[in-house]
């Protein structure tokens, strides 16, 4: 492939990890300020709670893209493009099965709900797999940033566990622990995926 083949697929990555990264930093603020212009009303205990507001189609819309610009994207190697397969098909199944509504929830709302959570979990473990393992590992960066992206994967590590935590023993509720926790995770995956796409570094021409 030559140089000046491959310089247009070199940009293409790049602005596919570029629209990953923003998506990432977006969702919770679009999810929350737009819910509370369009609605009003409290906060919603997590981000996949807005899918019973009127921004539903924002988080549908918005986890679907991620996962569909995750299964496009394709890495160095195999295990970069099943990481992001399993990432992708994490993001929309999360999006396609919402979590258990908080009254009136049905048999199948249960298990949508369950459903929900697995996927949840295998897309954020999946990014942090990419925060810890891949971003750091393969290259590209310039020196220094592997610490910023095993900060990042750290951190979603720790806010899926502070979730979990918060949610198995009833803490705090009234602080909505779980909605702040997740967006720090997303914010967490959207920083790295926007180093990545060379936003937040310098570029150098292909």
């Amino acid at each position: 492939m030559t140089t000046a083949t491959r310089a247009p697929l070199v940009h293409s990555y790049l602005y596919l990890r570029r629209a990953i990264g923003l998506i990432g930093l977006a969702l919770p603020i679009v999810l929350i300020i737009g819910k509370q212009v369009a609605q009003g009303g409290d906060l919603i205990g997590s981000l996949s709670g807005y899918y019973y507001t009127d921004l539903r189609n924002v988080f549908v819309g918005a986890m679907c893209a991620v996962g569909v610009f995750l299964l496009a994207y394709y890495g160095h190697d195999y295990v970069d493009n099943i990481a992001s397969t399993v990432a992708g098909l994490g993001a929309i199944g999360l999006a396609l099965f919402p979590t258990t509504p908080g009254t009136a929830a049905t048999t199948w709302d249960q298990t949508s709900g369950v459903l929900h959570l697995a996927f949840a979990a295998v897309f954020f473990l999946s990014l942090a797999y990419f925060c810890l393992r891949l971003f750091p590992h393969d290259g590209e960066q310039p020196p220094g940033t592997g610490i910023v992206y095993r900060t990042c994967g750290v951190v979603i590590l720790v806010c899926l566990v502070l979730i979990a935590l918060t949610s198995a023993l009833g803490l705090v509720p009234s602080l909505h622990p779980a909605l702040w926790l997740e967006s720090v995770a997303v914010w967490a995956f959207g920083v790295a995926w926007l180093l990545k796409g060379q936003t937040l570094t310098p570029r150098k021409t292909p």
